[in-house]
């Protein structure tokens, strides 16, 4: 059995986000039983000190630091969707490259589709591609709400993408989705046959209640929170529709209740939303457990939501009363245990009727973490990988897209 090479745009640890999460996840059960090569960006300058923390193989951490500007220019000049030039590094190549090489490397992973250009041309190892979400599907629902030349990049990016994921499918012994919904999705979009689902899962035992973290002092009224990565538009959405649409129903029933925003880099438009009463916006913060437990509601109110969200996990993890949108649900087999809402009066009613009824909101938060813990855990959402990783050689080398 030879060596994994795993390849991935941002470096997957620690795990303190979406994507560095399943990353990190994935990384240590595949070296559980092989040994594993890391090349990753950082785009985060404490990033390209994680080299040694990692404690794989040889590890490259290679620094991102092109504009979109500039991406932009590349991606017009050449032809490629916006996602390839941003992330095309001629080190990235080279060290790839060398590490083919000088290691008796069998498999490629490929975490996110921006890193599938880096596979070489004619590679003789097994490549198993992990899309986690179909992006293209993700610039095709920005594109046709966005106007002007930012939409029009966005239906482009959709489009060009789109074909990338088609034609890196096609060539990769195994594609991975993050869900049954994302898989069926990235199926009838591409068509492509070696296609399966390999959830997230959550780490029960950090994300715990009981696990010792230092808790918030309790506020003088009901508080919701929110938690995520805020210079991300789908974050940034879904917390200024709820300030603007949801928030003011809650609070003509409850006018002590505070919305917490809890996430690092909130854009100006996050930063500007603690001007409305009763709002919070934290920036980062080092753990985000005292928040989710200092909650009376957590809510998920996104309008566009790709695949697992893991924000979601971590506060039924925690036994919270979760409150989401529909888009927010797909993918998470909750089995009732959490509240979906789509419209401001919904979800605003979710909201305020969980903090008008205390025991029914620590029974829904008990039975959400009782339902992580059966369905959600890391080795039974990652057994599938060890078949998956088991697969035999390609028959005959294939090009990378």
């Amino acid at each position: 059995m030879g060596d994994i090479l795993f390849l991935a745009h941002r470096v997957p640890f620690p795990p303190d986000r979406g994507d560095k999460i399943r990353a990190f996840n994935v990384l240590k059960h595949l070296s559980t039983n092989q040994r594993v090569h890391v090349v990753a960006f950082a785009d985060d300058l404490a990033d390209l000190k994680r080299a040694n923390e990692l404690k794989l193989g040889e590890t490259r951490i290679v620094w991102r630091g092109k504009s979109q500007a500039v991406a932009g220019v590349q991606a017009l000049l050449t032809g490629k969707p916006l996602s390839l030039t941003a992330f095309d590094s001629k080190e990235v190549r080279e060290t790839v490259a060398g590490l083919l090489a000088r290691y008796p490397i069998d498999t490629i992973y490929v975490f996110s589709s921006q890193m599938a250009q880096y596979v070489p041309e004619n590679a003789a190892q097994k490549v198993v591609m992990d899309f986690v979400d179909m992006d293209s599907a993700k610039f095709k629902s920005y594109g046709a709400t966005t106007g002007g030349v930012t939409g029009w990049m966005m239906r482009r990016e959709a489009k060009l993408l789109g074909q990338y994921e088609t034609a890196v499918a096609a060539r990769a012994d195994a594609s991975l989705l993050v869900s049954d919904e994302e898989a069926a999705l990235f199926r009838e979009r591409t068509g492509a046959e070696r296609v399966h689902a390999v959830g997230n899962g959550i780490d029960t035992a950090s994300f715990d209640p009981a696990a010792p973290f230092e808790h918030m002092p309790a506020g003088d009224g009901p508080s919701v929170v929110f938690t995520g990565q805020m210079d991300y538009r789908p974050n940034i959405e879904g917390v200024t529709w709820f300030v603007e649409a949801v928030l003011p129903l809650v609070r003509a029933r409850y006018p002590q209740a505070t919305f917490a925003i809890v996430g690092r880099k909130p854009s100006a438009a996050v930063q500007a939303l603690a001007a409305h009463p009763g709002v919070v916006v934290t920036g980062e913060v080092a753990d985000v457990r005292p928040w989710l437990a200092a909650a009376s509601v957590v809510v998920a109110p996104l309008k566009l939501a790709r695949g697992v969200q893991n924000k979601v996990l971590e506060a039924m993890a925690m036994a919270r009363p979760v409150v989401v949108s529909r888009a927010a649900a797909t993918g998470i087999d909750h089995g009732g245990t959490i509240a979906v809402g789509e419209t401001a009066d919904e979800v605003a009613e979710a909201v305020a009727g969980l903090l008008a009824d205390p025991m029914r909101a620590t029974a829904l938060g008990q039975a959400a973490r009782q339902r992580v813990i059966d369905h959600y855990g890391w080795d039974a959402k990652l057994a599938v990988l060890d078949r998956i990783m088991g697969l035999g050689a390609p028959s005959a080398p294939r090009r990378a897209a």
